[in-house]
């Protein structure tokens, strides 16, 4: 109980200042009231770690900075689009097309990946493998593996675009 009403006096006391300073970052209130509402997330998980009571001032602006940062490369590697300005280049597939795929199909289309994809995304994704796990058991640089998983990954969207737009599913390849 005692946390609790700590967390909430924290709350208290940094919120306003934490929104300002994100929002002077930002420029947005949806975005400051996100980020300010982040960093306090990663306090309650991460603020029992803090050994020196006194500088939980400095560990929330520090950590409100990191997440801002975080989130502004995050946008910048996977930007937003609206659906109306990419429509022309999204594929065609009809719904019920969409709704037909089941696992074996994702599967057939993995095997037909670029064997230097297969791995990564196999083991991200079918293996709930992290990157530095996938980079020590492929034995390749992070970087690798984050490319990798970006690249096969559009590869495998590809594959799976063109099957349910041809209609058909190729057969498994013979091992």
């Amino acid at each position: 109980m005692a946390d609790n009403a700590d967390f909430e006096c924290l709350v208290e006391r940094f919120y306003a200042p934490l929104y300002q300073f994100a929002f002077s970052l930002t420029r947005a209130e949806a975005d400051a009231c996100d980020l300010t509402q982040q960093t306090f997330t990663v306090w309650a998980a991460k603020g029992r770690q803090l050994r020196d009571p006194s500088k939980v001032k400095a560990w929330l602006f520090t950590t409100l900075h990191r997440e801002f940062i975080q989130s502004r490369r995050r946008e910048t590697r996977f930007p937003h689009f609206e659906l109306d300005a990419v429509g022309v280049e999204l594929p065609t597939i009809s719904p019920a097309a969409v709704s037909r795929l089941d696992t074996a199909e994702v599967l057939n289309a993995l095997t037909r990946l670029d064997e230097v994809f297969q791995a990564p995304v196999a083991l991200f994704y079918l293996q709930d493998c992290s990157y530095n796990e996938i980079a020590e058991m492929l034995g390749v640089p992070l970087g690798t593996v984050k490319s990798r998983l970006a690249r096969g990954i559009g590869q495998l969207q590809q594959l799976l675009a063109r099957d349910i737009a041809a209609g058909q599913n190729p057969p498994p390849p013979h091992l």
